[in-house]
C-alpha cells in the first residue's frame, strides 16, 4: 500500500517538473445555464474551436481551461436539444478571464427546461458526455421528476428493472442481474442498509421530490468504488448551485388503493435559494401514508402420488393489510469560499413506518392425497392428519437511514483537488411485535374431514371441505391457542464512515490535455444485529380463535374463521401471566440471530487520462484491501441425556458459544476506457475492468436461525467475494435536435459467485431438528453476456397536434449462467442461471407535451429468475416474467401550477414464484396487489 502511494507520488511529481506549464498562461472559466437564466446546464460541452480542447459544465453549470495562452478564442457550447452556442474570449497577458454562457433564447425558442423534453434532453446531454457506459434521470427546472415514484422512473432506462416488494418497486437490477451486484451512493456516500440480512438499499428510501438526479453508471474507472458489477447508483439530492434562480416548490397528493378501499395523503416541500452570490441552501421534506392490501397463496412440499400426479402437502392463504408512512427530508449547503474553492454540507434523513397484519390460514396433510387428478387433490384425515393452522401477524417495524456528507474542490491553474468525509446510517428495529400468535386444530382418524384442492389454476389453487367434521373446521372454538412469538426487541444497525482525496495535474497541449491523477479513500463499516423474543407454548385456561375472532379482506375465497388484526395482541397484554414460557426456544431465538461484522477498507489508484475533441482515454488500477471481523454465537441444544464436551445432562439445555472469524484479502483492479467521437453527434465506447462484489455481510455470520416452521438458516465466513473481469462497448448516434440511437455489448466473467442453497431434507445441526435448511455457497465460475438497445426522440418535426409526441423504448438481453457443485463433488457440476438474472427485459414510453397538456404510458417487462436454488432442478425457486403498464398525466393551470394523476399498474400484474415440478409450474408463492391511483397539485415558484 504505502509503495503504491509513494509510487504515484513520484509519477505525479515527475510529470510536474518535466511539463511545465506554459509561459503566461491564463484560465478561461464561466458557467452554462438556459436562456432564461433558470436553469444549470450540467455537461454541456464546451470547445476552445481553435485549440480542439474540450471542458464538460459541472453541475452548477460551470467550466475550466486551464493553462491557456494569450490570445483571441471562440468557445463552442452544445447541449442535446438546443443549437450550438458560439462566443469570442480574449485572454490577457496575464490574469484569467470568466465567460458565461448561455444557451437557448429567454423565451424557450431552442431548448424547453420544463417537462418530459427538458428531462430528456438533461438526461441525453449527461449520457453523451459520460466517461463510461451510464443513464440518467433529472428533474426539469421547476423540480419536476418524470415519475412520481423513483422506481417507476428507474424502470424506462436502458437495462433496468425493478423488483417489487409487496406490489411497490424497491430493488434494482441492471442488465438482469441480481440487485446485490449494485452499488448504492447518495451524494458521494454510500447507502447502508436498514434490513439485517442483505447489503441492497430499498430504492425507494428517498422521495422523488428531493432528488435532482440519478445516474446508473454501468462501467467503472479507478477513481470510483470497485465494488459492483451490475452498476453504480448515484443519487444526487438538490443543490443551491443547481439552478441560477430560486426555487420554491410544493406538491399534495391523494393516493387510493383499489383493494385497500382507502384514499391516503401525501405532501412535500422542497426549495433551493442563494442567501448570497456565494452561499445557497436548498432542501425539503416529504411525508407520504399508503394503505395497501394484498392476497397471497404459498405452497411448499410438492410430491407425487401413487397416482403420478402432483401435490402439495401444505398450502398457504394469505391476508395481508399494511399501513406505510414515509417521512424524509434533506438539507444543502454549498459556499463558494474562495474564487478556487468550493465547500458543501450534505444531509439526508429517511423513516419508514410498517405496520402489517396477517391473517392466514395453513393446511399441512400427512399422507398423500385420496384422490387426484392432474389438476386436483383430495385429502381425509381418515386416511392420515390433516393440521390446520390459523394465525395473525401484527408486526409494527421502523426503518432509519441517516446520512451526512462535508467536503470540497479546490482548482487552483492545472490543480484539482477534491476532498470528503461522510457518515451513514441505517438501522430498523422492533419493539414489541407479534409474530405471529398461532391457533390449531388436528384432523384425524375419526373426525371424518375431506379437504380438496382444485389446481387448475396453478396460480390460485382453491381449497374446499367435506365430510361430518366441516361443521368442526369452521367452528373457531376447535382452534385452541398453540404458539406466540413476541419480539422484546429486533435491533439492526448498519454504519458507515469515510473520508477519501484526490488530486489531480493537468497538461495542456496542442493536441490535447493529459492528466494525472491519484487518491486514497478508507471506509469503516460495522453492522450488527441484535434479537431478544420470548416464545410461549401453553396457556394456563381456555383460550381459543373464538375469543379472537376477526374478519377478512382476503378476495380469492372465504378463509374465515380468522383471527382479528388486534384481537391476539390485547389478549396476551392482558392475560401475560397465564401464558407458559418455552424457556429453550426462547434462549434459541434470543441467540442464534445475533451477529456483528467489521469491514474496513483502504483503496488507492492512480490513472491517466487523454482528453481531445474526438478521443478520450482513462487507464490506470485501483487497489482495495478488505479486512473482516465476524462475531456470532454458536447456538446449541442438547436434549436429557445427551452428552456436552465429554458430560451427561440432567435436562434439557441450550448452550451459547460466542465465535469470531478475522479475515483479510487485496484485491487489484485494472481498468482501462476509451471514448471516441470519430464525426460530430457519434460517439463509441469501450471499456474493460475487474470488480469485486463482497458477500452479503449476514451471511458470512457463523450463526444459526431457526423460525416456527422449522426453517433453518446458517452462515459461511469461509464465503468469497464475487470477482469478475467486465468489457463493455457501446454505440450511440445523437441526431435530430432531441433523439439518441444507442447499442451496447457487455461481457462478464465472474468467479465465486455466490448462491442460497435452501435443501429441504431433514435433519439435525448443532443440536436443533429443521425441517428445510439454507446456507450460502460460493459457485464455481459464471458468464453474463448480452446487448442492449435504446431509442429516444422527441417528435418535434411531425405536423402539428403530433409535434408533441415523444418516444423511448430499449431492450437488453442477458444470458447469466453460472456452474455450482452438487454437494461439493467437482465431477457432478451443476450449470444454472446466476440468481435474480432475467435474460429478456424492455421499456416502452409513449409521451406526449404540448402546451398545458403532458401524458405518458409506460409499458415495462422483465423475464423470470431464479430466485433461489434448490438441491435439486426441481426444488429451484424461480419467480414468473412481470409485465407492468402505468399512465400519468399533467395539466398546466398557470405557469407553475399543474394538476396530475397516475394509474400505476393498470393489469393488475401479481407476483408469482414457483418450481418447475414433474413437468409443470408448481406453486410457490402468488400474490396479487391491484391498481393504485395518485392524483394531486404541484406549484413552483
Amino acid at each position: 500500500m504505502n509503495r503504491l502511494l509513494r509510487g504515484a507520488s513520484r509519477v505525479a511529481l515527475t510529470l510536474a517538473l518535466t511539463m511545465p506549464a506554459a509561459a503566461l498562461a491564463g484560465t478561461i472559466s464561466g458557467t452554462v445555464s438556459d436562456g432564461t437564466g433558470t436553469r444549470a446546464l450540467q455537461s454541456t460541452q464546451l470547445t476552445i474551436v481553435e485549440l480542439g480542447r474540450i471542458a464538460e459544465a459541472g453541475r452548477d453549470g460551470s467550466y475550466r481551461f486551464p493553462d491557456v495562452a494569450p490570445g483571441t478564442y471562440t468557445i463552442e457550447a452544445r447541449y442535446v436539444g438546443a443549437d450550438p452556442v458560439r462566443t469570442t474570449v480574449v485572454v490577457p497577458a496575464t490574469g484569467d478571464v470568466d465567460a458565461d454562457i448561455r444557451i437557448g433564447s429567454n423565451v424557450d425558442a431552442s431548448i424547453i427546461v420544463v417537462g418530459q423534453v427538458a428531462n430528456q434532453a438533461s438526461a441525453l446531454s449527461r449520457q453523451r458526455a459520460a466517461d463510461g457506459v451510464e443513464s440518467v434521470l433529472t428533474r426539469d427546472a421547476i423540480g419536476q421528476f418524470p415519475d412520481q415514484n423513483v422506481a417507476e422512473s428507474l424502470r424506462r432506462l436502458p437495462g433496468i428493472n425493478i423488483l417489487n416488494d409487496q406490489g411497490e418497486g424497491r430493488f434494482v437490477s441492471v442488465r438482469g442481474l441480481d440487485p446485490s451486484l449494485n452499488a448504492a451512493s447518495i451524494n458521494g456516500t454510500r447507502l447502508p442498509a436498514p434490513e439485517s440480512d442483505t447489503r441492497q438499499v430499498a430504492l425507494d428510501v428517498i422521495p422523488s421530490e428531493l432528488i435532482e438526479s440519478i445516474e446508473v453508471k454501468k462501467s467503472l474507472t479507478p477513481d470510483m468504488d470497485g465494488d459492483t458489477i451490475g452498476a453504480s447508483i448515484e443519487i444526487n439530492t438538490t443543490s443551491a448551485f443547481d439552478r441560477k434562480k430560486d426555487l420554491y416548490s410544493v406538491k399534495l397528493e391523494g393516493s387510493y388503493n383499489e383493494f385497500a378501499d382507502a384514499l391516503t395523503p401525501k405532501g412535500s416541500f422542497d426549495f433551493s435559494t442563494r442567501i448570497t452570490d456565494r452561499l445557497g441552501i436548498a432542501g425539503g421534506a416529504s411525508y407520504y401514508k399508503r394503505k395497501f392490501e394484498s392476497d397471497n397463496i404459498e405452497g411448499a412440499d410438492w410430491a407425487i402420488d401413487d397416482n403420478g400426479n402432483a401435490y402439495a402437502a401444505e398450502l398457504q392463504y394469505r391476508d395481508y393489510d399494511v399501513e406505510r408512512k414515509r417521512i424524509g427530508g434533506t438539507l444543502s449547503l454549498d459556499w463558494l469560499a474562495t474564487d478556487t474553492t468550493k465547500l458543501y454540507a450534505r444531509g439526508i434523513y429517511s423513516q419508514f413506518d410498517d405496520q402489517e397484519y396477517r391473517g392466514d390460514v395453513i393446511f399441512i396433510m400427512d399422507e398423500a392425497p385420496r384422490a387426484s387428478t392432474a389438476s386436483s387433490a383430495e385429502f381425509s384425515s381418515e386416511d392420515g392428519r390433516i393440521e390446520v393452522r390459523r394465525r395473525m401477524k401484527d408486526r409494527f417495524e421502523r426503518q432509519k437511514i441517516k446520512s451526512l456528507t462535508l467536503g470540497g474542490e479546490t482548482n487552483t491553474g492545472p490543480w484539482k483537488m477534491t476532498y470528503s468525509g461522510s457518515w451513514s446510517e441505517a438501522s430498523e428495529r422492533e419493539n414489541g411485535s407479534i409474530d405471529p400468535t398461532r391457533f390449531r386444530a388436528r384432523f384425524e382418524e375419526g373426525d371424518n374431514l375431506n379437504v380438496g384442492f382444485d389446481y387448475s389454476n396453478p396460480r390460485k389453487p382453491l381449497y374446499s371441505v367435506s365430510g361430518s367434521g366441516s361443521d368442526a373446521f369452521f367452528d373457531p372454538t376447535t382452534y385452541g391457542f398453540n404458539e406466540l412469538e413476541q419480539t422484546i426487541l429486533s435491533d439492526a444497525r448498519d454504519r458507515e464512515y469515510a473520508v477519501k482525496g484526490d488530486i489531480s495535474r493537468a497538461f495542456a497541449s496542442d493536441a490535447g490535455t493529459f492528466t494525472v491523477q491519484t487518491g486514497m479513500k478508507a471506509r469503516w463499516r460495522k453492522k450488527s444485529y441484535n434479537l431478544e423474543s420470548t416464545l410461549y407454548d401453553g396457556y394456563d385456561g381456555d383460550y381459543s380463535l373464538a375469543d379472537v375472532l376477526g374478519g377478512q379482506t382476503y378476495r380469492i375465497q372465504d378463509i374465515l374463521p380468522l383471527p382479528s388484526h388486534t384481537g391476539p395482541t390485547d389478549f396476551f397484554n392482558d392475560n401475560r401471566n397465564n401464558f407458559e414460557l418455552n424457556p429453550i426456544d426462547t434462549q434459541i431465538n434470543s441467540n442464534s440471530s445475533d451477529y456483528s461484522v467489521k469491514e474496513d477498507i483502504l483503496a488507492a489508484y492512480l490513472l491517466g487520462r487523454w482528453d481531445s475533441e474526438k478521443l478520450r482515454v482513462i487507464a490506470g488500477v485501483r487497489m482495495e484491501q478488505t479486512r473482516n471481523d465476524i462475531r456470532a454465537k454458536l447456538t446449541q441444544f442438547v436434549e436429557e441425556g445427551g452428552e456436552y464436551q465429554g458430560e451427561e445432562l440432567d435436562e434439557d439445555t441450550v448452550f451459547v458459544t460466542p465465535n469470531r472469524f478475522v479475515r483479510n484479502y487485496t484485491d487489484w483492479l485494472p481498468s482501462i476506457t476509451v471514448r471516441y467521437e470519430p464525426v460530430r453527434n457519434v460517439v463509441l465506447r469501450a471499456g474493460a475492468y475487474k470488480s469485486l462484489v463482497r458477500p452479503n455481510l449476514s451471511s458470512l455470520t457463523p450463526r444459526f436461525t431457526i423460525n416456527e416452521d422449522l426453517e433453518a438458516e446458517t452462515g459461511n465466513p469461509e464465503l468469497n467475494p464475487y470477482r469478475a473481469w467486465n468489457i463493455d462497448a457501446s454505440a450511440e448516434w445523437y441526431f435530430g435536435s432531441n433523439a439518441a440511437l444507442t447499442g451496447g455489448f457487455f461481457w462478464k466473467s465472474i468467479k465465486d459467485f455466490v448462491v442460497e442453497q435452501r435443501t429441504r431434507d431433514a435433519g439435525t445441526l448443532y443440536g436443533v431438528q429443521y425441517e428445510e435448511l439454507s446456507s450460502f455457497i460460493n459457485g464455481d465460475k459464471a458468464k453474463v453476456k448480452g446487448f442492449e438497445l435504446s431509442y429516444s426522440q422527441v417528435m418535434s418535426f411531425l405536423p402539428a397536434p403530433f409535434d408533441g409526441l415523444l418516444v423511448n423504448a430499449n431492450y437488453t438481453y442477458t444470458d447469466a449462467k453460472g456452474t455450482v457443485l452438487t454437494d461439493g463433488d467437482i465431477a457432478d457440476p451443476r450449470r444454472i442461471p446466476l440468481a435474480s438474472s432475467s435474460k429478456n427485459t424492455f421499456n416502452v414510453v409513449l409521451g406526449y407535451e404540448k402546451g398545458p397538456i403532458s401524458l405518458r404510458a409506460a409499458g415495462t417487462y422483465r423475464d423470470k429468475y431464479l430466485d433461489e436454488l434448490g438441491g435439486s432442478a426441481e426444488e429451484d425457486r424461480y419467480v414468473d416474467s412481470h409485465f407492468q403498464v402505468d399512465l400519468s398525466a399533467k395539466y398546466r393551470l398557470v405557469p407553475g401550477v399543474r394538476l396530475f394523476a397516475e394509474w400505476i399498474n393498470v393489469g393488475n400484474e401479481p407476483y408469482f414464484a414457483y418450481q418447475n415440478f414433474a413437468g409443470g409450474k408448481r406453486l410457490l408463492q402468488f400474490e396479487e396487489y391491484n391498481w393504485t391511483a395518485k392524483f394531486g397539485i404541484t406549484a413552483s415558484f
